[in-house]
């Protein structure tokens, strides 16, 4: 089967290129680049022994994704791409909902056009917005608390919409928590343009020693520490889960929503200890205050992922302290 991953060279695609490799898939890449690196592709190939076929294209350009489609047999769709900072988006609201949502248009359009009407789509458990209560379930209410979370909400609806228009389609939306963590081998791992928004490349870029020291952006929060509580999964159990997605869709079931978490949600300041440990060093810190479009705590209940697909996150914290700063200390500068 050939599977077409868009935004394929980031962080999470590139991961789930080497599951689908090693699955027997076919993968096509197409990305802009626009925040990732084809390193990351070459990497791949390297990790897997399989080829990658990549072409460098914008979503929002939609007689060149129309060409990707004529020129290959696609058989379902891992839609990755989109900008993805909460921080950046509550600055730029626009660039986020014409990005996200249009890039998304373009793709179900030339979808159609083509006949493929498999798609996993890749969503956030930002779409919950400040929970009412956690563990989170997939029926509980929506809500996005800042423009990245709503432009993954908005293209929710749009595609449930799309998918009560034409049942023939199969969609899988996939709710997921913090992704951290790196391929074992230390070859691929998590490598943001300019400062990081994400917690886990921070603290391995201080470590690193190519940033002087991390900000915490708040301890009043009413959590145990009074930093905010995340649910952190692995990478690579993330990309095992759309793995499960996809093989699932080959049953028609529709449209389908599951949580991909751990179920277990540790502060900041957690985080910070068990990456000292995985390290072997202290990481200087400094508290400032709260960050716009960030919430207490937030993690996943992840038993109807369980039930339907047979997947749960298996690594610990531990786990993925050590590889994130495996790849960070194997790779300094990131891809570069």
């Amino acid at each position: 089967m050939n599977i077409l991953l868009t935004g394929g060279a980031g962080y999470i695609g590139s991961h789930t290129c080497v599951i689908l490799l090693e699955q027997g898939y076919d993968v096509i890449v197409v990305d802009n680049l626009c925040n990732s690196q084809v390193t990351s592709l070459k990497r791949v190939e390297q990790i897997t022994g399989k080829k990658i076929l990549f072409y460098q294209e914008d979503l929002c350009n939609p007689a060149g994704v129309d060409e990707i489609f004529r020129q290959n047999s696609i058989d379902a769709v891992i839609h990755f791409a989109g900008l993805k900072s909460v921080a950046e988006s509550v600055d730029q609201p626009l660039r986020y909902y014409q990005n996200n949502i249009d890039g998304t248009l373009v793709l179900c359009e030339v979808m159609q056009a083509n006949g493929v009407k498999s798609l996993v789509f890749s969503s956030s458990a930002t779409v919950y917005g400040n929970p009412e209560s956690v563990p989170i379930n997939e029926n509980a209410p929506v809500g996005a608390f800042n423009p990245y979370g709503r432009s993954k909400l908005f293209i929710e609806k749009i595609l449930t919409d799309l998918y009560f228009a034409d049942k023939s389609w199969n969609i899988s939306l996939l709710r997921y928590f913090n992704p951290v963590g790196a391929h074992p081998s230390g070859l691929i791992g998590e490598d943001p343009f300019g400062l990081p928004n994400n917690l886990m490349p921070y603290i391995s870029q201080v470590a690193v020693g190519k940033i002087p020291e991390l900000q915490i952006f708040g301890d009043d929060y009413e959590t145990p520490d009074g930093t905010g509580v995340r649910d952190y999964i692995h990478v690579m159990d993330l990309a095992q889960g759309h793995l499960g997605a996809l093989e699932k869709l080959a049953s028609d079931p529709g449209l389908v929503t599951y949580n991909l978490g751990t179920g277990k949600g540790f502060s900041v300041l957690e985080m910070v200890a068990a990456f000292e440990k995985a390290a072997g060093k202290k990481i200087p810190y400094k508290i400032v205050g709260r960050r716009p479009g960030d919430i207490p705590t937030c993690y996943a209940n992840p038993s109807f992922a369980e039930k339907e697909l047979g997947w749960t996150a298996r690594r610990g914290i531990d786990e993925m302290c050590a590889d994130a700063w495996r790849w960070q200390s194997m790779n300094p500068k990131g891809y570069v």
